[in-house]
């Protein structure tokens, strides 16, 4: 076997299926208020958030391997940013969304390095606690109402199919920056380097990699699209409150589909949040029923499938749909 009879190719035809449907259907969501009711493009903006916030924990965790589970902090900072630049200094509401990742980057960057020399569940802790200190501060301050939380009164000067176009262009940004963001980034030599970090940090250090640097990186990274989500969703919601905004459940939602899905996996969170999403509008109305679902599918995955749905289906079928290696190919000798 000659090197002339090797082929290494990146994508598969699962993979040019799933890109080129996931392309078309999020070029489809600013259309929605063109032909869909205000009821569907609520349930596509939740669904476009948790695929965004659940895709950044997978970041933080399946590849940075820290294990966060205050995550709402960063959720809850993105939101309070978006209202208070649209309530005081004037700011558009739509331009404004960008501008709330600033806030959970200057927030994550020092929470790291107090949290840097933790590992683990000390880590996991640390991060709980860092968001709890963040809603107290919140709760407490005047210029946001304390916790009575805040309007977003400024999205009055619009009308509501105004709004609902800006929200659903925002919602295929969204997804753009962190899905198709993380992909393009997994696919780099960057992407090379946190792979390694993940499969092995000791080793990926002997090769080069600064593990410490890659990991600020991710954290402040996975902030920044967090809040980016939250500032979204809580524009939807047009209120916004220390106990909705840092609400500890925003983590447990972020384990449960990424756990479920498939961990340190591209598509892991969207199959995860996809399980997620329909779980809760099926068994929503049986009240804390669903609740007890959700937790024995997890406890079942756990227990028979640790790598998720994902990691069950890739090992009966090879259909990739966001391939990050390369795959090899040996082709036919000619006579």
């Amino acid at each position: 076997m000659t090197a002339s009879n090797i082929l290494v190719h990146r994508h598969t035809l699962s993979s040019r299926i799933a890109i080129t449907v996931s392309l078309l259907l999020i070029l489809s969501i600013p259309t929605l208020p063109f032909w869909a009711s205000s009821g569907q493009i609520r349930l596509i903006i939740e669904l476009s958030s948790l695929i965004a916030i659940a895709q950044m924990w997978n970041l933080l965790a399946g590849y940075g391997g820290m294990v966060s589970v205050g995550q709402q902090a960063f959720i809850g900072a993105g939101g309070y940013s978006l209202f208070v630049l649209s309530t005081y200094a004037g700011f558009n509401p739509f331009l404004s969304v960008p501008l709330a990742m600033i806030l959970p980057a200057l927030l994550a960057a020092p929470s790291y390095l107090l949290l840097r020399k933790l590992d683990g569940p000390y880590f996991a802790i640390g991060t709980w606690v860092l968001a709890e200190v963040f809603r107290l501060v919140t709760g407490n301050l005047s210029v946001v109402n304390a916790g009575s939380g805040m309007t977003l009164r400024a999205m009055g000067q619009f009308t509501a199919h105004q709004r609902e176009i800006g929200l659903t262009i925002l919602c295929a940004l969204l997804l753009l920056i962190t899905v198709g963001g993380t992909f393009l980034i997994l696919r780099s030599r960057l992407g090379l380097a946190m792979m390694a970090m993940r499969d092995d940090p000791v080793s990926a250090a002997s090769q080069g990699v600064n593990v410490g640097r890659m990991r600020f990186g991710i954290f402040v990274v996975a902030a920044m699209g967090t809040g980016l989500a939250g500032a979204i969703y809580y524009m939807a919601q047009l209120r916004i409150s220390p106990s909705s905004g840092f609400d500890p459940y925003w983590s447990s939602i972020c384990i449960f589909i990424v756990m479920v899905g498939g961990i340190g996996r591209l598509e892991g969170p969207i199959v995860g949040a996809l399980l997620y999403f329909f779980a809760t509008r099926l068994f929503g109305h049986f009240g804390a029923g669903y609740m007890i679902f959700l937790g024995l599918l997890t406890l079942i995955i756990a227990l028979f499938s640790p790598s998720g749905v994902w990691g069950l289906f890739s090992r009966l079928r090879d259909w990739p749909w966001f391939p990050v290696g390369h795959k090899i190919q040996y082709a036919r000798q000619r006579d």
